[in-house]
């Protein structure tokens, strides 16, 4: 199982690709996809969303993970942030990929044991989990923490997200409205 992993963020996205047979993890490849701080956020915001695209078409998980967002001390941040997010949680749904959300601590507690592990033990222990891999930066050792968190959690999450799907597709076919987050092309 090929997973893809997210760290969303406006001037950096980290993304990281492992492989998962259950019990073994496999590094595929790591990365950031970087914005031009000096173009508008819509530029912004289609770098961001190209960049992913590549990734996903060049490396074809079957699912990904996006680290939720947590509210920074100034709304704007917070805001710009959570754009960012929309288009990492955009990019693997338009692919038909399932798409689960973590909380960053609930990331820390699965990767580390601790729910407020400090960045320096999250990276640590990605690199033990993952030994000899060169992580290509922070944010790149983040969204392979995230995908190393969904491995850990995967079939729980999933059974979760399909029960949401298998109620709202009843509700669809019993005439009620179509769902925002409804599948619209799932790859099999």
């Amino acid at each position: 199982m090929r997973l893809l992993g997210l760290d969303p963020g406006l001037q950096a996205t980290g993304w990281g690709i492992i492989e998962s047979d259950g019990l073994h993890l496999r590094h595929v490849a790591n990365g950031t996809v970087r914005s031009t701080a000096s173009l508008p956020l819509s530029a912004r915001l289609v770098e961001i969303h190209d960049g992913l695209m590549a990734v996903v078409e060049q490396y074809q998980p079957s699912d990904a993970a996006v680290e939720e967002t947590f509210v920074n001390k100034n709304p704007t941040s917070t805001l710009k942030l959570g754009q960012a997010r929309g288009v990492a949680l955009l990019v693997p749904a338009l692919k038909g990929l399932l798409v689960a959300e973590y909380s960053p601590n609930h990331i820390k507690k699965s990767v580390v044991g601790a729910g407020h592990a400090a960045k320096e033990q999250i990276h640590a222990m990605v690199n033990v989990l993952l030994p000899g891999v060169a992580i290509h930066g922070a944010d790149a050792a983040d969204a392979l923490a995230v995908a190393i968190c969904h491995a850990h959690n995967r079939a729980g999450r999933l059974a979760q997200i399909k029960a949401v799907e298998s109620s709202v597709a009843a509700q669809s076919h019993a005439g009620g409205k179509r769902w925002a987050g409804q599948r619209i092309g799932r790859r099999s």
